[in-house]
C-alpha cells in the first residue's frame, strides 16, 4: 500500500466529512446562500497569499526542474485565472474592492495560513507536496463527484467553481503530487501523518466557517 493510499485510507472518514460537507452538497444543487459562498470566497482570497508563499517556497526548495516547474505553473494559475475570478466574483456578490482588499482572516484562515507557511518555510519540499496533494486532492474529490452526479446549478460562479475544481483542470497536479509522493520520496510516516491529518482538518474547518461563521469576538 502506498503512503497516500494508506492516509487516504486512515483519515477516510474526515476525507469524506470534507468531500461532502453541506456548503458542497448545497453548492452542487444550487441552494447555497449567496452569502455564505461570498465569507467564502473572502476568506479564500485571504488564504490564497499563503498559497503563493508556498509554492515560491517550493519553486525554491524544488530538487529539480521538473517539480520547480509543477509549482511555478500552480502559481501562476493561482496569480493569473483565479485573481480575475475573484475580482469577478466579489463584483457579482456585491463585494467592494476596498472590503476584498482589507478583509482580514477569521481564527481558521488565520490557523491554516500559519500552518501552510510554517510548513514551507521550515519543511522541506517533500512536506509542501504532501499538504498540496491534500489541499487540492480534497477538491478534486468533490468537483469531480458533483460533476458525475450532474451537479449544474443555476448560479454561473457556482458552476464555474465545480468546473475548475475538476479533473481536466486539477487531475494532472493531482496525480503528479501523488505519484512523486509515493515514488520519489522517504517521508517519516509520523511527520506525514501528522501533515495529511492537520491540514485535512483544517479543509474541512474552513467549510465550516464559511457555512456556520467563525469571526473574532470582540471583548
Amino acid at each position: 500500500m502506498t503512503l497516500t493510499v494508506d492516509l487516504k485510507e486512515k483519515y477516510s472518514g474526515l476525507w469524506g466529512d470534507m468531500v461532502h460537507h453541506p456548503f458542497v452538497n448545497e453548492m452542487g444543487i444550487g441552494t447555497l446562500p449567496p452569502e455564505k459562498f461570498r465569507r467564502y470566497f473572502l476568506q479564500d482570497y485571504v488564504f490564497v497569499k499563503d498559497l503563493v508563499t508556498m509554492s515560491g517556497q517550493a519553486v525554491a526548495k524544488a530538487p529539480d526542474m521538473e517539480s520547480a516547474s509543477v509549482f511555478n505553473n500552480f502559481l501562476g494559475g493561482i496569480l493569473d485565472p483565479e485573481n480575475d475570478l475573484f475580482v469577478r466574483v466579489f463584483k457579482e456578490f456585491g463585494a467592494s474592492s476596498e472590503e476584498y482588499s482589507s478583509v482580514g482572516a477569521n481564527p481558521t484562515t488565520q490557523a491554516f495560513g500559519d500552518f501552510v507557511v510554517r510548513t514551507a518555510v521550515e519543511g522541506t519540499f517533500d512536506d509542501i507536496a504532501l499538504v498540496l496533494f491534500v489541499t487540492e486532492g480534497t477538491y478534486l474529490d468533490w468537483g469531480s463527484r458533483l460533476l458525475k452526479e450532474g451537479a449544474n446549478p443555476d448560479s454561473p460562479t457556482y458552476r464555474e467553481w465545480i468546473y475548475l475544481h475538476s479533473p481536466e483542470v486539477l487531475g494532472s497536479l493531482v496525480s503528479w503530487l501523488e505519484v512523486y509522493i509515493n515514488h520519489s520520496t522517504s517521508m517519516d510516516r509520523l511527520r506525514a501523518d501528522y501533515l495529511f491529518k492537520t491540514t485535512l482538518r483544517y479543509e474541512y474547518l474552513f467549510w465550516e466557517a464559511a457555512y456556520s461563521g467563525n469571526d473574532w469576538f470582540d471583548s
